[in-house]
């Protein structure tokens, strides 16, 4: 099992997530959080002045797939998320050990 992370732009997660529920992967968290990548943050004109927004609000995107179907979550994500200009977003991908449910105690490896 894999724990996918993806870091999108807020405006994004819709066609993000309509793309995954119809690719089968129903389940995910959704957090927002500030960052900023390669392009250092931007500039914004305010007042009559520029005004320098250095961490930028995103949404991080956390799914568990099996090892199997990480490539095509990817691909989707990738897919649904892409504006072809900076700050589009990162995937990570880690393995996962172990899960369980907390309503019925099953545990999964």
């Amino acid at each position: 099992m894999k724990k996918i992370e993806a870091i999108i732009r807020p405006e994004r997660l819709e066609q993000v997530k309509l793309a995954l529920e119809e690719r089968g992967f129903i389940a995910m968290t959704v957090t927002e959080v500030l960052g900023r990548g390669e392009q250092k943050g931007i500039k914004l004109q305010y007042r009559g002045g520029t005004l320098d927004v250095d961490l930028l609000p995103k949404l991080k995107l956390e799914l568990y797939v099996q090892d199997d179907d990480v490539d095509s979550a990817m691909k989707t994500i990738c897919d649904a998320g892409r504006t072809g200009k900076f700050g589009d977003g990162r995937i990570f991908v880690s393995p996962v050990e172990k899960s369980g449910k907390v309503r019925t105690g099953e545990v999964f490896t």
